[in-house]
């Protein structure tokens, strides 16, 4: 194999897990070896591996108990099962538990390695397939790259124009407006076409784990930290980078990826070894940079090399023309995969989608007609079932106070507990994640899932 891959060795014996190392590390693999049950499944919270060699016997302890365990740990993960007492029943056993194959000992390099790379290279091959698919799966399901308004138009074609370069990108908007499915579309057509496209969800990790996933790290850089470990900028060389959510970067991943854009240069987390990687950066917001540079949580430095070419996003109540479109499009796209054919929207309905201001954008929009999909009982949707109001709704006039047909009003006979309920399933609805609708609410993301699972919200 080319590429490193990287294999945990459960085994008892400390010669063999040090001849399983001095085997496998020829062929490119990065191997840890522990000797014990407890010790195994801590470094499987901690660490990823693409394979797993388990003897069937850990001193009193048998291996066979903690396989479920660690297909929990790490869902996916191939497991190859070792053991001086071959049996046909314990193979089955194994087998039956979710190993992928079997190794009876004694065993010779050639096999060991033999049994390591085939079962990896069709670990790898099934990732590289769902990838594809969900690719096509993608491709098919979005149209905001066609328009009927004028001024999406232009925009599109300066996103054109700026997709075969090479510069760095900021693409900006509010949340839903498609800035992650608008970066994948300028990887397709740039001249990093076939090369990996890799995100970093930024909001979703905090402290080293964020320079972390950006840079990698090496053994023991942090607690936790027990392999080293590639970055998202060296897993992406050859590519595109897209760093979803910049402003949410701490001050230190800020100050590497801004030494990072000047000289394509980083250290892993804990070493002093520069390296290089040839990656294209797309970055994207819907934080306003310039005022979290004056409130110190973001580099102006940073900002100014991010600069290069920004692009932003209309929201959708500024090309109100696609809203139907795009509404017929995902209708036909979730129906298909729902199983359920010759749906439509009534005339109500079409009144409803095109008057509404859809605050949440593409995303809200896709959301609400899958939810018709999946509960709606008749073929033709009504606005009751997109949850919208079935009159035109009016920022300025009174319909501003409703938030959804049949929603509590406010001001009318309802309880705060309705009112509640209904503005916090609103903002789920139109966000793309439990953290960002925690920060529209100015609580903890712990506190909103609590209050989710006591509203029965999912």
């Amino acid at each position: 194999m080319d590429t490193t891959w990287s294999v945990l060795v459960v085994d008892d014996d400390v010669g063999i897990r040090q001849s399983l190392r001095l085997c496998l590390e020829v062929i490119n693999a990065r191997v840890l070896g522990v000797g014990t049950a407890a010790a195994a499944l801590e470094v499987l919270e901690h660490s990823p591996f693409d394979l797993v060699l388990l003897d069937l016997w850990l001193g009193q302890e048998s291996g066979l108990t903690i396989l479920p365990e660690i297909l929990r740990c790490q869902p996916g993960i191939c497991v190859i099962v070792i053991t001086a007492f071959a049996s046909f029943e314990t193979a089955v056993e194994a087998m039956r538990l979710g190993a992928v194959d079997y190794l009876p000992k004694p065993f010779t390099p050639q096999q060991v390695r033999h049994a390591a790379q085939r079962v990896v290279a069709n670990t790898v091959l099934r990732r590289q397939v769902a990838e594809l698919k969900e690719r096509i799966e993608e491709s098919q399901e979005e149209i905001i790259f066609e328009s009927k308004n004028p001024s999406y138009g232009a925009f599109l074609q300066t996103a054109m124009r700026v997709a075969s370069s090479d510069s760095v990108v900021l693409l900006r908007g509010e949340s839903g407006t498609g800035k992650n499915v608008l970066a994948q579309w300028m990887r397709t057509h740039s001249r990093r076409a076939h090369g990996p496209f890799v995100t970093v969800h930024c909001p979703m990790l905090a402290g080293d784990l964020m320079t972390s996933a950006l840079f990698g790290h090496r053994k023991g850089a942090f607690t936790g930290a027990v392999a080293e470990a590639r970055g998202k900028v060296e897993v992406a060389e050859g590519g595109t980078l897209f760093l979803d959510e910049i402003g949410e970067l701490t001050p230190d991943a800020q100050s590497r990826l801004l030494r990072f854009l000047n000289d394509r240069s980083y250290e892993r987390l804990g070493e002093a070894k520069e390296r290089q990687a040839d990656v294209r950066i797309i970055a994207a917001t819907s934080r306003n940079l310039e005022e979290a540079v004056t409130t110190h949580q973001f580099r102006e430095e940073l900002l100014f090399r991010l600069n290069v070419i920004t692009l932003a996003l209309p929201p959708l109540r500024e090309r109100r023309e696609d809203v139907l479109p795009l509404a017929l499009h995902y209708l036909r796209v979730i129906e298909r995969r729902q199983a359920r054919q010759g749906l439509s929207f009534s005339v109500r309905a079409e009144q409803a989608m095109s008057s509404y201001t859809w605050p949440g954008n593409l995303r809200e929009l896709r959301n609400a007609v899958e939810r018709a999909v999946i509960l709606a009982p008749a073929q033709v949707l009504e606005p009751e079932d997109l949850r919208l109001p079935a009159r035109s709704t009016n920022p300025a006039g009174h319909d501003a106070h409703r938030m959804t047909h049949d929603s509590p009003m406010l001001g009318g006979d309802v309880s705060l507990r309705e009112i509640e309920r209904e503005h916090i399933a609103q903002v789920i609805v139109r966000t793309p994640s439990l953290e960002a609708a925690a920060r529209i609410l100015h609580i903890d993301a712990t506190t909103l899932q609590r209050k989710r699972k006591r509203f029965g919200l999912t």
